[in-house]
């Protein structure tokens, strides 16, 4: 878990990390970032990282309209 500066203890996934889950290379993860697709958070130190939620949930929606 890594600490946010929220104040709430959350698990952050790096650009590789999420590339990885995904299948793709990270710019592209960097890229849909940019565009709104994923959202992230940017560190102290400048560097973009991603909710592990989020991530697992845009890998697995939940549509019941099957």
């Amino acid at each position: 878990m890594t600490k946010t500066s929220g104040g709430f203890d959350e698990e952050l996934l790096t650009p590789k990390q999420v590339a990885a889950l995904f299948g793709v290379d990270p710019k592209t993860v960097t890229r849909s970032a940019q565009e709104g697709t994923i959202g992230g958070v940017i560190t102290a130190g400048g560097h973009r990282r991603y909710r592990s939620a989020e991530v697992h949930a845009l890998l697995h929606p939940r549509n019941s309209s099957q």
